[in-house]
C-alpha cells in the first residue's frame, strides 16, 4: 500500500508540475507570439510541448497552432528560424518577406518580441497578486476581529467577528502592530484578557494569544512539509514542553541544533504525535545579507482572522507589481550571493524541487497552487533574462551590442556563444538536479 501511495503521489506531482509550466509557457510564449504579430513579423509555429504533433489549427493569418506530445514547455517558430529557440536563419527567405523575419526586421521590434515573453510572466503574476488582493480585502485601520477559526481545548476565545479590539492584558492596542507587540510584552499562556468594543460597550473576554503555535503555512520541501504539517494545525508541545507562542516554537527549532524534534499537534480536534528534523536554511538578514538558521519550514497564523475592506483594483494592480518586484529583487540578492559565496550552492535546486513544491502547493488548495504558479511565472522569467546565449537576455544581449556597434555578432561569434550559452544551461540544469538529490 506505501508504494501504491507512494506512486499515487508521484504522478500527482507531476501533474500538477505539467499544468503549472504548461499555463507558465503559454502564457510566455503567447507574448513573444503576439508582440511578434503587432510588430510585423510573422509566426509560422505556436506549439505547446516539443515533438510529435498531436493536434493542430492553422489560422488566416497561417500560423499553426499545436499540440506536441512532450509537455515540457513550448514554443513560437518565426518565419525564417531555423529552431524552435529562434537561433540564426533555417532556410532562404524571399526578400520581399525578410521584414516578417525576426532576424531581418527593425531592432526594436526585435528588442520588443524578445521582451515580451518574460514582461508577459511578470504580467500574469502580477495580475494574479492584484485579484488575490481584491478578492480577500485588506484589514480595517482599526484592529477588527474578522472570521474566527477552531481553538484546541484549553484555549478560551470569547471573541466574535466585529469585535474592535480595545486592549490586550494592560496593554493599549490601537493598531495591528500594537496588537502584536502586546502579545510579545505579556507572559506566554494560551489566553488573555481582552477588552473589546462590541454593540457600542466596552466589555471584557477571554481571547487567545495573538501570536499561538498555529500553522499558517508550511514551505514546500520543508520539514513540516515532510512531516506532512498543514495550514490550521497547532502545536501544543515540542519534546514533551507546551508551547503557547510562535516565538517559543522558533527558539526550540534554533536550539535543537537539527536535532529531531518531536511534536505534539492539534488538527480538527484530534492530537497527533509527529517527528521532524529541521533544516539549516540561509536566509535573508535584516542587514540586506544572508544568515543560516534552523527551521522546519512554518508560517504563525492567528484564531482569526482580520476584518477587511474592498481594496480598487488599481491599488491592487499596484500591490501586485510590487508583489513581483519583490520576488526579482530577492532572486537578484539571492543569485549574488551565491555567486559570492555568501551562501551555499544548495540553494539552487533543479526541476525534482520545483516539482515537488509545486505538488506540495497543490495539496495546500486551489488558491496555494495559483500563488504558487505566479511566484514560479516570476521565477522563469527573470530567469529567461539572465544575459545567457539560447535566453532571451542572451538575444537581448546580442541587440545590445547591435545598437552600440551599429552591426550585430558574426555568424561565427553567434554559433559560439550558443553553444557556450546552451553547456552553461545544460550544466545549471544538472547542477540542480545533483542538488534536488544530495542537499
Amino acid at each position: 500500500m506505501d508504494i501504491i501511495a507512494a506512486l499515487g503521489g508521484s504522478i500527482w506531482t507531476i501533474v500538477t508540475f505539467l499544468v503549472a509550466l504548461s499555463v507558465i509557457v503559454t502564457v510566455h510564449e503567447y507574448g513573444h507570439y503576439i508582440v511578434g504579430r503587432w510588430s510585423g513579423i510573422r509566426a509560422e509555429v505556436f506549439s505547446l510541448g516539443f515533438g510529435p504533433r498531436l493536434l493542430a489549427r492553422r489560422d488566416r493569418r497561417g500560423t499553426l497552432w499545436q499540440v506536441a506530445a512532450i509537455p515540457l514547455g513550448g514554443y513560437v517558430k518565426f518565419l525564417g528560424d531555423a529552431n524552435a529557440a529562434s537561433a540564426g536563419t533555417g532556410r532562404r527567405v524571399d526578400p520581399a518577406l525578410r521584414r516578417q523575419t525576426l532576424e531581418g526586421a527593425p531592432l526594436w521590434a526585435r528588442v520588443a518580441t524578445v521582451s515580451a515573453g518574460p514582461v508577459f510572466n511578470f504580467i500574469l503574476s502580477a495580475l494574479i497578486f492584484a485579484v488575490f488582493m481584491v478578492v480577500r480585502g485588506v484589514p480595517v485601520d482599526q484592529p477588527t476581529v474578522g472570521q474566527l477559526s477552531p481553538t484546541p481545548p484549553g484555549v478560551e476565545n470569547a471573541l466574535r467577528p466585529g469585535d474592535r479590539i480595545l486592549a490586550i492584558g494592560d496593554q493599549p492596542v490601537q493598531e495591528w502592530a500594537d496588537l502584536f507587540a502586546a502579545a510579545e510584552a505579556l507572559p506566554p499562556a494560551q489566553s488573555y484578557d481582552w477588552t473589546v468594543a462590541r454593540d457600542g460597550a466596552e466589555i471584557e473576554v477571554a481571547g487567545p494569544n495573538p501570536l499561538p503555535t498555529r500553522i499558517g503555512g508550511v514551505a514546500p520541501r520543508s520539514a513540516a512539509a515532510e512531516a506532512g504539517l498543514r495550514a490550521g494545525d497547532v502545536i501544543l508541545q515540542v519534546d514533551g514542553d507546551a508551547v503557547t507562542r510562535f516565538g517559543e516554537l522558533r527558539e526550540k527549532v534554533e536550539a535543537a541544533g537539527g536535532a529531531p524534534l518531536d511534536l505534539q499537534i492539534w488538527r480538527a480536534g484530534e492530537t497527533l504525535d509527529v517527528t521532524l528534523t529541521p533544516k539549516q536554511q540561509d536566509i535573508a538578514a535584516p542587514d540586506g545579507g544572508f544568515e543560516q538558521r534552523w527551521l522546519i519550514g512554518v508560517t504563525g497564523d492567528g484564531y482569526f482572522a482580520p476584518a477587511t475592506q474592498p481594496v480598487g483594483p488599481l491599488a491592487a494592480l499596484g500591490h501586485g507589481i510590487g508583489q513581483v518586484w519583490q520576488i526579482i529583487a530577492t532572486s537578484l540578492a539571492g543569485l549574488w550571493a551565491m555567486i559570492s559565496g555568501q551562501i551555499g550552492s544548495c540553494n539552487l535546486g533543479g526541476a525534482i524541487s520545483i516539482a515537488e513544491s509545486t505538488g506540495q502547493a497543490a495539496d495546500a488548495g486551489a488558491g496555494n497552487f495559483i500563488w504558487w504558479i505566479a511566484v514560479l511565472s516570476v521565477a522563469i522569467g527573470f530567469l529567461n533574462l539572465l544575459p545567457i546565449p539560447v535566453l532571451d537576455g542572451g538575444h537581448l544581449a546580442f541587440y545590445a551590442w547591435e545598437a552600440l556597434t551599429g552591426r550585430p555578432p558574426s555568424e561565427r561569434a553567434l554559433r559560439l556563444l550558443t553553444s557556450l550559452g546552451l553547456a552553461l544551461v545544460l550544466g545549471l540544469m544538472f547542477f540542480g538536479l545533483s542538488n534536488d538529490l544530495r542537499c
